[in-house]
């Protein structure tokens, strides 16, 4: 399949990391505590401005070194950031508050990636099947990334939207590359799919769209943020200012020139240029806003993510003056 082989290369290219930034040591640490940095990340959209940072030298500017390595999931790296293996991790905020909520961990939130605008997260259905609205997949099976996370939960929020509960369909894990062919072979009859996989599996199936995923109550939903221990924030505060100064500038060229964004995704992912094209992409961010964050937390908490009311305020890091 065309998109997994491109994101397995990408996998291979990114491990060693690319664009601006260099493998050594800092020529000029600027003052930070810490001047290499390896952010573990998922091969997406949202993380563009991360490649653009570092093609733009914002992070040089900044003094830092900055490498990124490919990831399977954010929960599942969350090993990696705990034990200092990576400094920073692009990850789900469901993931994320999980971990916080449940004692697994602290970390704070130093940047957000993305959040989720019209059509550009899908759930679709097999060309030529029966189920023709949402209501329609009650006892079906529903395929997603991963359980009990931020897929099922915006699932778990549109079902509840048309009169069903959670427990009316069988959620099955497949990853986003495979997604598509399972639902062609009937696998699973619904596929919750982000960008680019939904394009491509309409495009090449005919895969076809039987609702947005974040719709309603979950319409500019937060998706994902990037992550730091709290630990490492407190012994590296310069680093952290200077990490998120840089992302900024990336967010801001996201956000204003989506030619740079499809620039980015042809260096780490591979997705050609004609899928990048047809891309509806989500919504870079500049900041992080506690009072949207907290729409995750409650959102969780109402489908038993969680077993208690959790503020995110604890997540919360100021950034530190220039």
């Amino acid at each position: 399949m065309r998109i997994s082989a491109l994101l397995l290369t990408a996998t291979a290219l990114l491990a060693a990391g690319c664009g601006g930034g260099d493998s050594g040591s800092s020529a000029s640490t600027g003052g930070v505590e810490k001047a290499d940095l390896v952010v573990g990340m998922l091969p997406l959209p949202e993380v563009a401005p991360i490649q653009i940072a570092i093609d733009k030298g914002y992070f040089k500017a900044e003094g830092l070194n900055v490498k990124f390595q490919i990831i399977q999931g954010g929960a599942a790296a969350v090993p990696d950031l705990l034990t200092g293996k990576l400094q920073v991790l692009h990850s789900n905020y469901v993931s994320a508050v999980s971990l916080v909520a449940k004692g697994t961990g602290k970390v704070k939130v130093v940047g957000e990636a993305y959040t989720a605008k019209p059509n550009n997260f899908a759930l679709m259905v097999k060309k030529g099947s029966p189920i023709a609205k949402v209501a329609d997949l009650k006892g079906k099976k529903v395929g997603v990334n991963t359980l009990n996370n931020v897929a099922t939960l915006s699932v778990s929020a549109l079902l509840k939207t048309h009169g069903l509960k959670p427990e009316d369909v069988q959620f099955v894990e497949q990853p986003f590359p495979q997604m598509a062919g399972a639902l062609e072979a009937g696998q699973i009859e619904a596929a919750f799919l982000p960008e680019p996989f939904h394009q491509t599996a309409a495009s090449q199936n005919g895969a076809v769209q039987l609702s947005d995923a974040f719709t309603g109550p979950t319409a500019d939903f937060p998706i994902a943020g990037y992550l730091v221990t709290e630990q490492f924030a407190k012994d590296n505060p310069k680093t952290v200012a200077a990490f998120q100064r840089a992302l900024v500038k990336g967010a801001e060229q996201a956000i204003s020139n989506s030619a740079e964004v499809k620039t980015a995704l042809g260096k780490y992912t591979k997705i050609d240029p004609a899928t990048a094209d047809l891309m509806v992409l989500g919504g870079y961010s500049t900041s992080v806003n506690e009072t949207r964050l907290q729409r995750v937390a409650d959102l969780m908490l109402e489908f038993g993510y969680i077993p208690q009311k959790f503020e995110v305020k604890q997540m919360m890091l100021t950034p530190a003056a220039s």
